[in-house]
């Protein structure tokens, strides 16, 4: 039981850097300064603990939704104020996901460790 609720534990402090992330969208307005500002954070967040395949879940979540989000945006269905890349979208955006891929990724490796442990 210690064991799942320090797994838990772990999740939460994962999700911390996405939330950190996701609020500063309001407050920084300058569309590069804000990406910048997400690489930065991202490459100290990388070196400061990687596991293996994390460069991988960071570079699909950069260039498969960069692509996803483009075919998606130029439907019309979904549109964004803030379209500094390719004109449609915020050039944050795909770093933004790349994290969040990252992140869904460790989340499911200690999800599944911790469904290990109750078998």
């Amino acid at each position: 039981m210690k064991d799942t609720v320090n797994k838990i534990r772990i999740l939460f402090f994962y999700s911390i850097p996405i939330v950190v992330l996701i609020s500063l969208i309001p407050f920084i307005t300058n569309d590069y300064a804000l990406a910048l500002l997400y690489l930065g954070s991202i490459v100290t967040l990388y070196f400061t603990k990687h596991e293996p395949h994390d460069l991988f879940a960071l570079l699909f979540g950069l260039i498969g939704i960069t692509v996803s989000e483009y075919l998606f945006v130029s439907t019309g269905v979904e549109t964004f104020t803030r379209n500094s890349l390719f004109g449609i979208m915020p050039i944050w955006l795909p770093l933004l996901w790349s994290y969040a891929f990252l992140t869904i990724k460790r989340c499911l490796v200690v999800i599944a460790e911790i469904r290990l442990q109750r078998y």
